[in-house]
């Protein structure tokens, strides 16, 4: 009983919770254009180090082995976007999805951020990051669901 408690404790340690995570449905499985999905999340701490990842949910069906997106930066007290245009893998050279899959449905977590490494939001506030497909084909047919979800490094703290 008690060996099972250690590993259950030490399993759950493991997983790794989001500091911010929200997804978005596609309406009748399609992305068009001008659906972009809008996060808005809360910094307090400067110090930290955070993951960003894009999440992508679709069928088998997605016609495509990548996407390509504009992603689309707003920092507290600022009144313009940056925006940044990321190519995401979703399947190998060989055509296997990548992800995890359930039937006929798979989910991506790619890193966004540039080297995709982990980041520093270095002004307190409330972010805002939109999201928007950049690919040739309006609406994008087979995604059924686009997110963010935001890691803050459990010992990524330092002073500079």
């Amino acid at each position: 009983m008690i060996l099972l408690l250690v590993l259950s404790l030490t399993f759950t340690g493991c997983i790794q919770s989001p500091y911010y995570q929200k997804e978005y449905n596609m309406q009748q499985n399609m992305w068009a254009y001008n659906n972009k999905p809008t996060f808005k999340f809360e910094v307090t701490d400067t110090n930290a180090l955070y993951n960003l990842y894009f999440l992508i949910r679709h069928t088998e069906a997605y016609p495509y082995s990548n996407i390509w997106v504009w992603v689309y930066t707003k920092k507290p007290g600022s009144k313009t976007f940056e925006k940044t245009r990321l190519e995401i893998p979703l399947a190998e050279p060989s055509g296997k999805w990548m992800g995890r899959g359930m039937g006929s449905i798979w989910e991506q977590r790619m890193p966004i951020s540039n080297d995709g490494d982990t980041v520093m939001l270095r002004k307190k506030g409330v972010w805002e990051i939109q999201i928007e497909q950049n690919m040739r084909v309006n609406p994008l047919p087979e995604v059924l669901q686009v997110g963010l979800r935001i890691e803050k490094k459990p010992f990524g703290n330092f002073r500079h």
